[in-house]
């Protein structure tokens, strides 16, 4: 009997929520005997090898190249999770959505604090580079979203629990102490 087969990916946020995942300890032994991973930054897959049973991605979406995974994704999974915050309401960096584009690039390569080096006044325009977005995008504004797990970053029981129901059928009800943040 082959196992469920998960992919994870981060996109514009912190890699926290991976993290929390890695967060589980030693649940990690239980989770690998319970599903196999395909394309993620744990295992350092690049590329999906499978059609895959879960997806989990944490970050939203401020760039072009953000988009296009999301959306891979989305094709390669049967069910997809936006894991933390920046996944489901654009999280800290959608702190830059009422600012245009064109300021923020400036800000960042022409009249930041820290910036000294770039005499010739380039802000990067190459054609390899992912375009930047109008705004940071939640997940579920691009694509279809099946499950939400709160939190910056959820704690890493709700993401065990949250594994775990999937795989194994069972319904998710997660412990109030699992969602609450105080």
């Amino acid at each position: 009997m082959s196992k469920p087969v998960v992919a994870t990916a981060s996109l514009a946020g912190c890699f926290g929520c991976h993290m929390s995942l890695l967060d589980i300890d030693d649940r990690i032994l239980q989770l690998i005997d319970l599903v196999e991973f395909n394309k993620s930054p744990d295992d350092d897959i690049k590329t999906f090898t499978k059609q895959c049973d879960i997806g989990i991605i944490e970050g939203g979406c401020c760039n072009s190249e953000n988009v296009h995974v999301l959306k891979e994704f989305r094709k390669n999974c049967k069910i997809l999770i936006s894991l933390g915050e920046c996944a489901i309401m654009g999280g800290l960096p959608a702190m830059r959505n009422g600012i245009p584009v064109k300021d923020c690039l400036e800000e960042a390569y022409l009249k930041g604090p820290t910036v000294d080096e770039n005499k010739k006044k380039i802000i990067p325009n190459d054609e390899e580079l992912p375009m930047i977005l109008d705004r940071v995008y939640a997940n579920h504004e691009i694509v279809k979203i099946d499950y939400f797990l709160p939190g910056c970053p959820p704690r890493a029981d709700l993401i065990w629990d949250a594994l775990v129901a999937l795989v194994t059928g069972k319904p998710l009800n997660p412990a109030y102490e699992t969602l609450k943040f105080d």
